[in-house]
């Protein structure tokens, strides 16, 4: 496969990629940020810039490869719980991506959305996300979802609460009542740094998901990285509970 732009290894493995078994739809769990910094004797934020840094490449290249829908875990409920100062970091680096990336994502085609108790966040940054939607809605190459104070247990209670408001019980009911419902589940789930665990993020959706452990740290997960999950991906059997 052909991929605008790219050189190097990451150009010679994208010649494996099949375009005929993409996955539609890729989760990422962005881990490692603060080891990253720590391993290079710097503050735990600069590992978070650097990882702004690395999903701005990851988001342009799912859109040349043809990925229609990409989730990036930004910010979960548990995230609270880190010390202030960087809290506060990761809320002004959110406020700066939602107002400098909004042109390169218009540009580019691509729509943004966010899923997460939003109502919950500073009312600036509601305004900017509100903002943001609105302005790149028109995207159709991809959809680019951060999930932000975003926890799978809670949307999970929050659909519960819904489906039992309705008055009915069923998949399609409890699906509705998702931050995204019209979503459609990961075929891919990337998590870097080497941990395994879910750690609370679509609990709901990953079902069936296909998942890829990466030992780089987010920071340093390149291109090529995002290919070789992809491959891998590739070389599975999905078979959804079938022989």
């Amino acid at each position: 496969m052909e991929i605008q732009g790219l050189k190097g290894k990451a150009a010679e493995l994208a010649q494996n990629l099949n375009p005929e078994k993409l996955p539609v739809h890729v989760a990422i769990i962005m881990d490692g940020n603060g080891r990253w910094a720590q391993k290079r004797g710097l503050p735990r934020v600069k590992g978070h810039e650097k990882g702004a840094r690395t999903l701005r490449k990851v988001v342009e290249l799912a859109a040349k490869i043809g990925i229609k829908y990409l989730t990036a875990f930004a910010f979960s409920k548990e995230n609270w719980s880190r010390p202030q100062e960087e809290i506060d970091f990761l809320m002004n680096l959110l406020r700066r991506y939602l107002k400098n990336e909004v042109p390169t994502l218009i540009k580019n085609h691509i729509k943004l959305l966010v899923a997460g108790d939003v109502e919950e966040l500073p009312e600036d940054i509601q305004l900017k996300i509100r903002e943001a939607e609105e302005a790149t809605k028109e995207g159709t190459r991809l959809n680019l979802i951060l999930a932000v104070n975003y926890g799978g247990r809670a949307e999970i209670i929050r659909a519960a609460r819904g489906m039992a408001e309705e008055g009915e019980f069923s998949p399609e009911a409890f699906r509705r009542h998702l931050y995204l419902p019209h979503v459609p589940d990961p075929d891919l789930l990337i998590r870097t740094s080497g941990e395994q665990r879910v750690s609370n993020f679509l609990l709901w959706q990953i079902a069936y998901t296909e998942l890829y452990f990466s030992p780089v740290l987010w920071p340093d997960f390149s291109e090529k990285e995002f290919i070789k999950a992809l491959i891998d991906y590739q070389g599975r059997e999905r078979r959804f509970g079938r022989i």
